[in-house]
């Protein structure tokens, strides 16, 4: 059956902006969230999933965009820290490009 997020991440009101993910136990450091963008045929046509949807800015991030170098159309969400319940996954938009890393 499909999941949106995984059990232990939480949409909520974000002090950042509007909606954000949150964690709702530890997650430890370099743990895959889940995909958060689908490249279709086209580069400029992207889909975003809920967790590439509600992730939101951070000057410091706790997670980073990883794309799948076995199918280049997939990103993953994965964390750079271990991340408390209650915090907020963040990434920093427009810094990086995910096919570089």
């Amino acid at each position: 059956m499909y999941k949106p997020l995984p059990d232990f991440i939480d949409i909520q009101d974000s002090e950042i902006d509007g909606k954000g993910l949150f964690a709702k136990q530890i997650i430890k450091e370099n743990t895959n969230i889940g995909i958060s963008h689908v490249m279709l045929n086209d580069p400029s046509i992207w889909i975003r999933t809920p967790v590439g949807g509600f992730v939101n800015h951070s000057d410091k991030p706790n997670c980073m965009i990883v794309i799948d170098q076995a199918f280049t159309h997939l990103y993953f969400l994965f964390t750079t820290e271990q991340i408390m319940p209650g915090e907020e996954l963040t990434v920093k938009y427009n810094t990086y490009n995910p096919e570089e890393e």
